[in-house]
């Protein structure tokens, strides 16, 4: 299934580490960003690219939240992955949710990966389902504005990237989002 710019997004809710950020749950449903929501999914602790995206995007989070996007992680890491996650990476600013259905994931347009036993680089087990990387930008009312949906680990979009395309968005007054013809 895939989700067209424009359509409103499918029900996805996760629970969230205790990071600093509050722990509890999260749902795409309840956040109310003031221009748009960032979702970045990545593949779990396990991988190690992974590690770089999410520092990067942690980094700049406090950006984004200047321009009026909020940010979250998520993953279908379970609660201990995803707290190594926090822990091991050094995330300070972005909420992590976790427990992320994979059919949730699935109905949001993310593509799908069997995990194929011990990853060599990090020696850590890659669950039996996962996302792979994405990060879709939904408006306040629950309507996706813009996607980068990967199907492989490798050749991540740029964080800095989307966050220059925010700023032109966000100056164009959130015109209406490309890709829906």
């Amino acid at each position: 299934m895939k989700v067209i710019p424009g359509n409103n997004m499918p029900a996805i809710d996760a629970r969230l580490t205790v990071n600093g950020k509050g722990g509890g749950r999260w749902a795409l449903a309840n956040e109310k960003p003031e221009k748009l929501a960032l979702l970045a999914f990545y593949r779990g602790v396990f991988c190690p690219i992974c590690r770089v995206w999410m520092t990067d995007l942690d980094r700049l989070a406090p950006q984004f939240e200047k321009r009026g996007v909020s940010v979250i992680a998520l993953s279908c890491d379970t609660k201990d992955g995803a707290e190594k996650a926090v822990k091991d990476w050094g995330l300070k600013n972005l909420r992590v949710g976790y427990k992320l259905e994979v059919e949730d994931a699935r109905k949001a347009g993310l593509y799908i990966s069997r995990g194929r036993g011990m990853n060599p680089t990090t020696g850590k087990k890659e669950p039996m389902l996962f996302a792979e990387p994405a990060l879709l930008l939904v408006r306040p009312e629950g309507a996706l504005y813009a996607a980068w949906i990967q199907s492989t680990l490798y050749a991540r979009v740029h964080i800095a990237e989307v966050l220059t395309a925010v700023d032109n968005f966000v100056a164009k007054g959130l015109p209406e989002p490309r890709g829906s013809a």
